[in-house]
């Protein structure tokens, strides 16, 4: 006996988190801005700012947390290229950078400054 056709609900294959909460708690990061920019260059079939509902952009502004769920194949590195685009084009890069905290998180940290003065003395 056949299987009855079962209706299909667009699952979600590939759920990415990005927190910027630390630098957002100094103000030097905007999130709004992020998820714009995020929303404007994530490419879907070739084409760039279509999301469609096969990617979906959703910010958590108590949380300082972006949170990106794709249902087609989704790449956690393309996500971390964009991200260091963005701290790029604002400037930021040269202090932010981008950690992977767990398997599907991402961490915007500020370098590590003070302690590398300390080798140099």
């Amino acid at each position: 006996m056949p299987k009855a056709a079962s209706s299909k609900v667009p699952t979600t294959k590939h759920k990415f988190v990005i927190d910027y909460s630390r630098p957002a708690a100094d103000q030097v990061f905007d999130g709004a801005d992020f998820e714009k920019f995020l929303h404007d260059r994530i490419k879907v079939e070739n084409k760039a700012g279509q999301l469609g509902d096969k990617v979906k952009i959703t910010r958590d502004d108590k949380a300082n947390k972006l949170t990106v769920a794709a249902n087609i194949p989704f790449s956690k590195r393309y996500l971390k290229y964009l991200t260091k685009k963005f701290l790029k084009k604002n400037t930021l890069r040269d202090w932010i950078r981008v950690v992977a905290s767990s398997k599907d998180v991402y961490q915007l940290r500020f370098y590590n400054i003070a302690r590398d003065e300390e080798d140099e003395e």
